[in-house]
């Protein structure tokens, strides 16, 4: 018979256990509870992913202060790109990649711009391909991609490709097997014909169907294009001693017109009139216009005084007729040393008009062709300055725009 007597402290000791447990499995219920109020209140509110939709976002329209601007990369040469960037508010817009030495030029209308680049089957190997890719500037989307016989891998210069004052053609220069020029249509995408200019070098266009080079004897190639016809060359006479007193490559021009402003490492300048027959001017001292001493060519080189230097080292404002020239302390031979102040020269007149003294030197100068005209400067970190051409004042600074900037496209340049 069982013993009740011992029941007694089994039970008193379950009722005090399930007091003492009570409370905690009343607060892990509840926390329970709460966490899964809290997860379905969750999930509740979890947004329903939709599907993504594709779209291509358009630029404004581009009014005269929206520019191109090439940066080489020089660390990394095949990665060049050229940005459009909005120089009233310091933006930049969009980029588009240039890879390999590229170069660019845009329709005298905006409509469009083309880039010329270089790239390999492998990468740094195998097959080459030479391309003139063509951009709607409203999307930067390539709206024709053409191969090209081949062009010029040199570094990027303003005057390695080129287009025609109408915009109708435009020029890609080359060196394979020798000094030619390709002709591409703008309407069809295709070459339009091949020209030798052999012992010279370079595009400076003039009217819709032609262009001038310059040649090692130190005169113009001219080149005349018609419809079906073969190219007609003429040759000016030398103008300039190569050996003494070169010219820069980047000279400024205007292909509407034809005029052209060479400029000698020794500071001359050297006005012309480009077309069929191509006129040179007498030439003028940027020094002298500055009412200084004329400064030496290669027969005095250590002569040190204000002179000409950089890579793209002029830029031409045309309604006005001003010239803006990159200007260094230095011996002859400092031609690529950047500049430290702009001088802008009113070459009707043969006068200096001002000394701009720069942000940081700089081997790059550009200016929009508008009445209220911006320059634009950079350093050699890439950052990139926006400067008010009537006052000489710093508007605006991109901090680190790009690795290398060279050279900049305004509208109507």
């Amino acid at each position: 018979m069982r013993d009740r007597r011992r029941d007694v402290p089994r039970k008193a000791a379950s009722a005090l256990f399930f007091r003492l447990l009570a409370p905690r499995l009343v607060f892990a219920t509840c926390l329970g509870a709460a966490l899964l109020s809290s997860t379905t209140h969750a999930r509740a509110e979890e947004p329903v992913l939709q599907t993504e939709q594709s779209d291509i976002a358009k630029l404004p329209p581009a009014g005269p202060h929206r520019i191109l601007v090439m940066d080489a990369d020089y660390p990394h040469a095949k990665d060049g790109r050229v940005y459009v960037v909005d120089a009233d508010a310091g933006k930049l817009l969009g980029m588009v990649q240039a890879a390999y030495n590229g170069n660019m030029v845009q329709a005298p209308d905006g409509r469009f711009f083309s880039v010329a680049e270089t790239v390999w089957s492998r990468g740094n190997r195998g097959d080459r391909a030479d391309l003139l890719a063509t951009y709607d500037p409203s999307t930067l989307t390539i709206s024709n991609d053409e191969v090209l016989p081949g062009r010029a891998l040199v570094t990027p210069k303003a005057n390695d490709l080129a287009i025609s004052a109408d915009g109708g053609r435009i020029y890609v220069y080359d060196m394979i097997p020798s000094n030619a020029v390709h002709v591409v249509s703008t309407a069809t995408h295709m070459v339009e014909t091949n020209v030798d200019i052999p012992g010279c070098a370079l595009i400076y266009p003039w009217g819709p169907a032609g262009f001038s080079s310059l040649c090692a004897d130190g005169g113009l190639s001219n080149v005349s294009l018609s419809a079906g016809g073969a190219p007609k060359v003429t040759h000016t006479p030398s103008f300039f001693a190569p050996d003494r007193d070169p010219v820069f490559e980047n000279s400024p021009s205007v292909a509407t017109d034809g005029s052209a402003l060479f400029i000698a490492y020794s500071g001359l300048v050297y006005p012309a009139k480009l077309g069929a027959n191509s006129t040179i001017g007498t030439p003028f001292s940027i020094q002298e216009a500055a009412g200084m001493k004329r400064a030496s060519d290669a027969s005095a080189p250590f002569e040190t005084t204000w002179r000409p230097g950089g890579w793209q080292l002029a830029a031409y404002h045309k309604a006005t007729g001003h010239l803006y020239v990159l200007m260094h302390k230095g011996t002859f031979w400092t031609h690529k040393e950047p500049g430290t102040e702009v001088w802008e020269i009113d070459v009707a007149a043969r006068k200096l008009v001002r000394r701009i003294s720069l942000p940081a030197p700089s081997a790059m100068i550009g200016v929009t062709q508008d009445a209220s005209p911006l320059l634009f400067t950079t350093n050699d970190t890439g950052d990139f300055f926006i400067l008010d051409a009537a006052t000489g004042k710093l508007r605006r600074k991109m901090d680190r725009l790009g690795t290398s900037l060279v050279f900049t496209l305004a509208p109507g340049q």
